[in-house]
Protein backbone atom coordinates (compact mmCIF):
# COMPACT_ATOMS: atom_id res chain seq x y z
CA UNK A 1 0.00 0.00 0.00
CA UNK A 2 0.92 3.42 -0.72
CA UNK A 3 0.55 6.86 0.91
CA UNK A 4 0.69 10.03 -0.93
CA UNK A 5 0.82 13.25 0.91
CA UNK A 6 1.01 16.78 -0.18
CA UNK A 7 2.60 19.38 2.19
CA UNK A 8 1.18 23.09 1.19
CA UNK A 9 2.30 26.73 2.01
CA UNK A 10 4.47 29.20 1.49
CA UNK A 11 8.36 30.52 1.85
CA UNK A 12 9.14 30.65 5.55
CA UNK A 13 6.36 28.62 7.15
CA UNK A 14 8.09 25.25 7.31
CA UNK A 15 7.25 23.15 4.49
CA UNK A 16 10.63 21.03 4.22
CA UNK A 17 10.83 20.65 7.48
CA UNK A 18 7.73 19.13 8.12
CA UNK A 19 7.99 16.83 5.29
CA UNK A 20 11.36 15.41 6.71
CA UNK A 21 9.84 14.99 9.79
CA UNK A 22 6.99 12.52 8.49
CA UNK A 23 9.87 11.01 5.92
CA UNK A 24 11.65 10.87 9.19
CA UNK A 25 8.78 9.15 10.78
CA UNK A 26 7.50 6.66 8.13
CA UNK A 27 11.49 5.56 7.95
CA UNK A 28 11.66 5.27 11.53
CA UNK A 29 8.57 3.04 11.30
CA UNK A 30 9.92 0.62 8.78
CA UNK A 31 8.55 2.24 5.77
CA UNK A 32 10.25 2.84 2.40
CA UNK A 33 9.93 6.93 1.62
CA UNK A 34 10.50 9.03 -1.67
CA UNK A 35 10.27 13.22 -1.34
CA UNK A 36 10.22 16.03 -2.63
CA UNK A 37 9.54 19.60 -2.76
CA UNK A 38 9.55 22.47 -4.91
CA UNK A 39 10.63 25.43 -3.41
CA UNK A 40 10.25 27.93 -6.32
CA UNK A 41 10.13 31.79 -4.96
CA UNK A 42 9.78 31.16 -1.65
CA UNK A 43 12.29 33.57 -0.26
CA UNK A 44 9.71 36.27 -1.62
CA UNK A 45 6.72 34.02 0.19
CA UNK A 46 6.12 32.11 -3.24
CA UNK A 47 4.32 28.63 -3.08
CA UNK A 48 5.84 26.16 -1.19
CA UNK A 49 5.06 22.42 -1.67
CA UNK A 50 6.24 18.90 -0.95
CA UNK A 51 5.70 15.66 -2.17
CA UNK A 52 5.63 12.62 0.47
CA UNK A 53 5.28 9.24 -0.62
CA UNK A 54 5.70 6.21 1.49
CA UNK A 55 5.00 2.53 0.59
CA UNK A 56 6.67 0.20 -1.26
CA UNK A 57 7.34 -0.17 -4.97
CA UNK A 58 7.52 3.79 -5.70
CA UNK A 59 9.80 4.47 -8.12
CA UNK A 60 9.04 8.63 -8.33
CA UNK A 61 8.87 10.62 -5.80
CA UNK A 62 6.22 12.93 -7.42
CA UNK A 63 2.43 12.11 -7.03
CA UNK A 64 0.34 11.99 -9.84
CA UNK A 65 -2.61 14.32 -10.05
CA UNK A 66 -5.61 12.82 -8.30
CA UNK A 67 -3.37 9.97 -6.32
CA UNK A 68 -2.71 12.05 -2.78
CA UNK A 69 -4.61 10.60 0.04
CA UNK A 70 -4.02 13.73 1.77
CA UNK A 71 -3.06 17.39 1.87
CA UNK A 72 -1.88 19.12 4.74
CA UNK A 73 -1.90 22.85 3.92
CA UNK A 74 -0.30 26.11 6.00
CA UNK A 75 -2.61 28.25 4.74
CA UNK A 76 -5.98 28.24 2.98
CA UNK A 77 -4.76 29.66 -1.03
CA UNK A 78 -2.23 26.66 -1.17
CA UNK A 79 -4.41 24.07 0.09
CA UNK A 80 -6.82 25.29 -2.96
CA UNK A 81 -3.28 25.15 -5.32
CA UNK A 82 -2.33 21.41 -4.64
CA UNK A 83 -6.57 20.18 -4.66
CA UNK A 84 -6.12 18.43 -8.51
CA UNK A 85 -3.82 16.09 -6.72
CA UNK A 86 -6.11 15.02 -3.97
CA UNK A 87 -8.28 11.56 -4.74
CA UNK A 88 -11.54 11.93 -4.81
CA UNK A 89 -11.49 10.17 -0.97
CA UNK A 90 -8.81 12.05 0.44
CA UNK A 91 -8.54 14.62 3.48
CA UNK A 92 -7.41 18.23 3.66
CA UNK A 93 -5.82 19.37 6.91
CA UNK A 94 -5.38 23.22 6.40
CA UNK A 95 -4.99 26.16 8.88
CA UNK A 96 -7.27 29.16 8.23
CA UNK A 97 -5.10 32.21 8.00
CA UNK A 98 -4.22 33.75 4.66
CA UNK A 99 -0.89 34.67 4.27
CA UNK A 100 -0.88 37.34 1.53
CA UNK A 101 1.34 36.77 -1.73
CA UNK A 102 3.71 39.68 -2.18
CA UNK A 103 1.81 40.72 -5.61
CA UNK A 104 -1.68 41.15 -3.36
CA UNK A 105 -4.31 40.30 -0.88
CA UNK A 106 -7.15 37.83 -1.40
CA UNK A 107 -9.98 36.34 1.45
CA UNK A 108 -9.42 33.40 3.18
CA UNK A 109 -13.48 33.05 3.65
CA UNK A 110 -13.03 32.66 -0.31
CA UNK A 111 -11.02 29.80 -0.16
CA UNK A 112 -12.21 28.48 2.64
CA UNK A 113 -15.21 28.01 1.10
CA UNK A 114 -14.09 26.12 -2.47
CA UNK A 115 -12.23 23.93 -0.26
CA UNK A 116 -15.43 22.70 1.93
CA UNK A 117 -17.06 22.96 -1.63
CA UNK A 118 -14.48 20.62 -3.26
CA UNK A 119 -12.24 18.97 -0.83
CA UNK A 120 -14.08 14.97 0.17
CA UNK A 121 -13.02 15.49 3.79
CA UNK A 122 -12.03 18.81 5.39
CA UNK A 123 -10.39 19.55 9.13
CA UNK A 124 -10.01 23.10 8.95
CA UNK A 125 -7.78 24.62 12.11
CA UNK A 126 -7.72 28.10 13.77
CA UNK A 127 -4.40 29.52 13.14
CA UNK A 128 -4.87 32.27 15.94
CA UNK A 129 -5.02 29.02 18.33
CA UNK A 130 -2.13 27.22 16.12
CA UNK A 131 0.24 30.37 16.71
CA UNK A 132 -0.83 30.44 20.27
CA UNK A 133 2.52 28.59 20.84
CA UNK A 134 5.54 30.96 21.95
CA UNK A 135 6.85 31.33 18.47
CA UNK A 136 4.55 31.22 15.39
CA UNK A 137 7.08 29.80 13.14
CA UNK A 138 5.84 26.07 14.80
CA UNK A 139 2.66 26.43 12.69
CA UNK A 140 3.80 23.45 11.05
CA UNK A 141 4.97 21.06 13.60
CA UNK A 142 1.62 22.11 15.32
CA UNK A 143 0.15 21.17 12.21
CA UNK A 144 1.43 17.88 11.88
CA UNK A 145 0.42 17.42 15.54
CA UNK A 146 -3.51 17.72 14.05
CA UNK A 147 -2.71 15.84 11.18
CA UNK A 148 -1.16 13.05 13.08
CA UNK A 149 -4.28 13.04 16.11
CA UNK A 150 -6.59 13.02 12.84
CA UNK A 151 -4.83 9.62 11.87
CA UNK A 152 -4.03 10.20 8.07
CA UNK A 153 -0.65 9.17 8.48
CA UNK A 154 0.45 5.65 7.88
CA UNK A 155 2.23 5.68 11.63
CA UNK A 156 1.14 7.06 15.14
CA UNK A 157 1.40 10.29 16.78
CA UNK A 158 3.70 9.25 19.11
CA UNK A 159 6.26 7.87 16.36
CA UNK A 160 6.55 11.39 14.64
CA UNK A 161 7.24 13.03 18.18
CA UNK A 162 9.63 10.43 19.18
CA UNK A 163 12.15 11.44 15.56
CA UNK A 164 11.65 15.38 16.74
CA UNK A 165 14.25 15.24 18.98
CA UNK A 166 17.11 13.39 16.09
CA UNK A 167 15.95 16.35 13.46
CA UNK A 168 15.15 19.48 15.15
CA UNK A 169 18.21 21.74 17.19
CA UNK A 170 17.73 21.58 21.05
CA UNK A 171 17.19 24.96 21.28
CA UNK A 172 14.10 24.72 19.01
CA UNK A 173 12.84 21.30 20.72
CA UNK A 174 10.56 22.12 23.94
CA UNK A 175 8.71 24.68 21.47
CA UNK A 176 8.38 22.62 18.96
CA UNK A 177 7.37 20.03 21.29
CA UNK A 178 4.57 22.25 23.07
CA UNK A 179 3.13 22.64 18.98
CA UNK A 180 2.70 19.54 18.12
CA UNK A 181 0.87 18.82 21.54
CA UNK A 182 -1.01 21.69 20.88
CA UNK A 183 -1.94 20.63 17.60
CA UNK A 184 -3.20 17.60 18.93
CA UNK A 185 -5.65 19.20 21.12
CA UNK A 186 -7.13 21.41 18.81
CA UNK A 187 -7.75 18.59 15.99
CA UNK A 188 -11.50 17.95 16.14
Amino acid sequence: MTFNLMIAGVGGQGTVLASKLIAAAAMKNGCNVRTTETIGMSQRGGSVFGHVRIGENIFSPIIPLGKADAIIAFEPAEAVRQLPYLKNDGVVVACDSAVNPITGSYEASVMLNYLQTHAPRLIILDGRRLSGTPNAKTLNVALLGAAAQSRIFPFDADTLKEIMPDILPERFLEMNLNAFELGREICP
